[in-house]
């Protein structure tokens, strides 16, 4: 099928609509469907869903996976990031979103954004909005959680914001060591540097993540960018 424009794009009409017309999220989406010829967001997603970039990045993950998402604004990384978790739980698995971006009432019309609904996958799904988020936080978190757990974390720098944490590289070997030991996939979310030019590369890589301090991005085994519509999924190169 052939959109008018890639989805990422229609997302964001999305939201610019729903704030112009100062109507709900799920409308918006909806409407911006029937104008791309179907009755409901939820169908054009749908008929997206066989080949959207999550699934098929999904497919690619295992327990113990650390991933990069990476970025610039409004490229679609946390959608693409919670697709991920959708596609998690359609498989049974639990998922826990970790930001400071958004908040608790934001994570229903975030879900409706990629034509799914929380509710439907009930206590799979678990949001944490915590000004504690840190490598200890996370873990002590995710401690009881069963293997096949995906927790994406939103974002990367975050983490780096408290003088009182770890060492970024610190926190994210330990994340890594716990995602092995738990047989969990964890999926980090970044910012992209200001520097990074499209013109003179379509997609982003790990030399353009923004890092406020030093940190090791071996440690991440699996990464994912964006731009424009493009979406590249490669491996780091770790020992």
């Amino acid at each position: 099928m052939k959109l008018s424009a890639p989805l990422y794009r229609l997302k964001r009409k999305a939201r610019l609509l729903s704030r112009e017309r100062n109507i709900p999220l799920h409308a918006a989406l909806d409407r911006i469907a029937r104008e791309e010829g179907f009755s409901r967001w939820s169908l054009l997603a749908a008929t997206l869903s066989a080949v959207a970039p999550a699934g098929k990045l999904f497919g690619e993950l295992r327990p113990g996976d650390l991933v990069l998402v990476g970025a610039r604004p409004g490229q679609g990384k946390t959608l693409l990031s919670l697709e991920l978790a959708v596609e998690a739980m359609k498989a049974g698995h639990k998922a826990v979103f970790f930001s400071l971006d958004y908040v608790e009432r934001h994570v229903p019309d975030i879900f409706r954004a990629i034509g799914a609904e929380r509710a439907q996958f009930g206590a799979l799904f678990e949001f944490d909005g915590s000004d504690a988020i840190s490598a200890d936080y996370i873990m002590r978190t995710l401690s009881a959680a069963p293997a096949g757990t995906l927790a994406v974390i939103d974002y990367l720098q975050l983490l780096d914001q408290k003088r009182e944490n770890p060492e970024l590289t610190v926190q994210v070997s330990a994340l890594k060591s716990f995602a092995r030991e738990k047989e969990q996939i964890i999926v980090f979310i970044s910012q992209i540097d200001r520097s990074y030019d499209p013109a003179m590369k379509p997609c982003p890589d790990l030399g353009d993540i923004r890092l406020p301090s030093p940190l090791d991005l071996t440690l991440f085994n699996k990464t994912c960018f964006l731009n424009g519509g493009e979406v590249r999924f490669g491996a780091a190169t770790h020992s």
